[in-house]
């Protein structure tokens, strides 16, 4: 049988790529800075910075930029850096040290973790395990908010560090990465950290955790599980603004991207249609129609009929087991991944970049994604499989829940949507930020699968707000936005 995919009905148009949209992110964060800067001088009121990024746009490297800037101003003695994660600060220790020194970088790691800090990170930045064997001149102190906020370093922050130049404050600055995964009970215990709070992060990503139900819900004046970004929607000493540009996805993927974020004044990609290509082997039948459609570059949806019944709507072996013969096609015909090159300012360098399996790259080639544990568990037996059938390693092909994996980045993925056999939307299956995060982690090649009749599904459930008990932001997705999303899909349907 062979599988007709048709295109997509919504893409993007007036789309810039290269220079002209990397210079988007570089103008925001300009003005970023002068902000940063009147406010550490006192010739501003402003004290939170917000800079709200979609997925892939180079968060980091901006924060990376504004602490630099920090740094060296007269009106800064040290600046404070924090995450949710142990994971989300360890590439930022390695690229602020390598940047500014070793000696001025000290990531303050708890004794526990100390010996799960890469080697890496270890020689750019220095590592310790004790507040009290950081230099009172640092520069640059990194530590997750759990460190910040428990009592014991509190203390120590209090009692070994001298006065910043900002009041009663042992920082200047406050610098927060993935800043909307960090929930306000978890924000309120820095506050003691520093006066001036930049905030940087996806806010397409999952939502802080909750655990059971959330009390607060409703009350718009404050809720603890809120992300702390939110509580300054209002706030006149808050700025905020958006980074414009994409760098991760394919420029084929971009209307996707806006499906996302479709109140932003603008959203571009750095690369363009054709900048990044899938050279695929010798494929044939169902594999070939399926892998040719997301070696275009443009987001594949494949609904699969016929399988046998599943557990639950998205705990499905069946399913699962259509994948792995898909990868297993894939992974024995051989596959390579090509991508332009850019300089910093996002013009192309001349030079192309090539990965297949083997080449160990620093992002993995293949990523399996689902929203629950007992559907990842199959998929973690499938790849392990087809590990030892092809002699791959975790480089080349691993799975993952989808709130494990975001903030992460890979080649292909090839994901099971969260609404595959379902009958109605929930909280869970129509999370903004776990389709988000689902659909936002691939540099070449994005497949969703799913069993048919999604269509359907959207078109009879019961209608669901978009923002439900009064939360602020994108918290569940309604059907019209559902349809949206699958509307910048190329379609095809299979029957086994």
């Amino acid at each position: 049988m062979t599988i007709v995919f048709t295109p997509p009905t919504a893409v993007a148009t007036s789309a810039y790529h290269h220079s002209r949209a990397a210079a988007e992110n570089e103008a925001a964060a300009k003005i970023a800075k002068g902000q940063l800067l009147d406010a550490l001088n006192g010739s501003s009121d402003i004290t939170t910075i917000l800079l709200k990024a979609a997925a892939g746009a180079g968060k980091s490297y901006v924060l990376k930029q504004l602490v630099q800037d920090a740094t060296v101003q007269p009106q800064c003695l040290r600046v404070a850096v924090t995450a949710f994660q142990n994971r989300q600060l360890w590439p930022l220790a390695e690229s602020l040290g390598t940047a500014i020194g070793k000696d001025k970088v000290y990531l303050w790691s708890s004794k526990g973790r100390f010996n799960d800090v890469p080697d890496s990170v270890k020689a750019a930045a220095t590592v310790v395990d004790s507040g009290n064997a950081i230099p009172i001149d640092a520069p640059v102190v990194i530590a997750t908010s759990h460190m910040f906020g428990e009592i014991g370093p509190r203390k120590i922050v209090r009692d070994h560090f001298t006065p910043s130049f900002h009041g009663d404050y042992r920082f200047d600055v406050l610098f927060v990465d993935e800043a909307w995964q960090l929930a306000s009970h978890r924000f309120d215990k820095l506050n003691y950290v520093a006066p001036i709070r930049v905030g940087v992060g996806d806010v397409g990503q999952l939502p802080p955790i909750e655990i059971g139900e959330n009390p607060w819900r409703g009350d718009s004046g404050y809720n603890p599980y809120r992300a702390w970004p939110h509580n300054h929607s209002d706030d006149a000493t808050a700025w905020a603004t958006e980074l414009p540009a994409v760098w991760r996805p394919t420029g084929e993927q971009l209307g996707l991207w806006r499906a996302f974020y479709p109140e932003w004044r603008s959203l571009n990609c750095v690369a363009a249609p054709g900048d990044r290509t899938i050279k695929l082997g010798k494929l044939t039948g169902v594999a070939k129609d399926v892998w040719e459609s997301v070696a275009s570059g443009v987001p594949t949806l494949l609904e699969v009929d016929g399988l046998p019944p599943a557990e639950a709507p998205d705990v499905d072996f069946p399913l699962v087991q259509f994948v792995e013969q898909l990868l297993d096609d894939l992974f024995s015909a051989g596959f390579s991944l090509a991508a332009t090159e850019y300089n910093g300012d996002g013009t192309p360098s001349g030079k192309t970049i090539t990965t297949e399996p083997g080449d160990e790259p620093t992002d993995p080639l293949v990523a399996v994604l689902a929203t629950r544990n007992a559907t990842v568990e199959d998929a973690a037996d499938a790849v392990e499989r087809l590990r030892k059938r092809h002699g791959l390693t975790e480089a080349d092909l691993l799975t993952s829940t989808v709130d494990s994996w975001q903030g992460q980045t890979n080649g292909i993925t090839i994901a099971v949507h969260p609404l595959t056999g379902a009958s109605e939307l929930d909280e869970f299956n129509s999370s903004f930020g776990r389709l988000a995060v689902t659909c936002t982690r691939a540099t070449h090649g994005l497949l969703i699968v799913s069993r048919t009749g999604l269509d359907r599904m959207l078109q009879e459930a019961p209608a669901r707000p978009g923002t439900p008990f009064g939360e602020p932001g994108n918290r569940t997705l309604p059907r019209q936005t559902h349809q949206r999303i699958l509307a910048t899909f190329a379609r095809g349907t299979y029957t086994v």
